[in-house]
């Protein structure tokens, strides 16, 4: 359950920037992506699975061993159905950096890529720069208009129902054992869900915002201002 945090001007801006730039009519010269990471466990089988058998369901055993934890960037072109799942050992700005890098080479043509992150610490130019070196980091940077969440305000990344997305239909009640068969499965279900152009319909719109959150004051402020 997400909660709203204070309802301030800075939120409200932020908002109001992201939900004016998914109703933008589509444009292939300035995709939208969102970006978001998930952690994920890895865990491994104490015992062999006894396959299904006819009258019989698959069989596993409860105990299981624990290998640590990975990481996963994934990013959406919502309008257009394009997937990106990009699993990593960590969620470092190294990472980050060269998620960014692969992002940007899917987009070619492309005057600007509308890139929509939340505000951890790594999602900045900074962790290009010491990645790539100033100038190349900078170029790189530049390839994204970058529009970051509220505070509190993740729920507006659409990125949120891609992670809920490859939670249910890749990792499901599976056990992974290593970042090997991690990428491997990823890959898999990329490939299925691409080949399939799944969009995301969202329909949190502005006006929709205005009239639940009851912020129409906000904007004769600052017409007076």
């Amino acid at each position: 359950m997400w909660c709203v945090a204070q309802l301030d001007e800075d939120y409200i801006a932020r908002m109001e920037d992201i939900l004016a730039t998914y109703e933008r009519p589509y444009d292939p010269a300035e995709p939208v992506v969102c970006l978001d990471e998930k952690p994920v466990t890895l865990r491994a089988d104490m015992r062999p699975t006894r396959a299904a058998a006819p009258g019989r369901e698959t069989r596993r055993d409860n105990e299981y061993e624990r290998r640590g934890t990975a990481n996963v960037f994934c990013a959406v072109e919502p309008k257009a159905g394009r997937h990106f799942i990009f699993p990593t050992s960590n969620r470092s700005a190294c990472e980050f950096a060269q998620v960014s890098c692969q992002l940007a080479r899917q987009y070619p043509s492309a005057r600007t890529i509308h890139l929509m992150v939340d505000n951890l610490n790594i999602h900045c130019g900074k962790s290009l720069t010491d990645h790539y070196g100033q100038e190349a980091g900078r170029e790189l940077w530049e390839r994204f208009t970058v529009h970051y969440t509220p505070t509190h305000g993740s729920w507006l990344n659409q990125a949120e129902i891609e992670i809920g997305l490859f939670t249910r239909q890749c990792l499901g009640h599976r056990r992974i054992p290593d970042l090997t068969t991690l990428r491997r499965e990823a890959r898999a279900w990329a490939r299925r869900i691409n080949r399939a152009r799944t969009t995301i319909n969202w329909r949190f719109d502005r006006r929709t915002a205005r009239r639940k959150f009851g912020y129409t004051k906000y904007f004769s402020k600052r017409s007076e201002t």
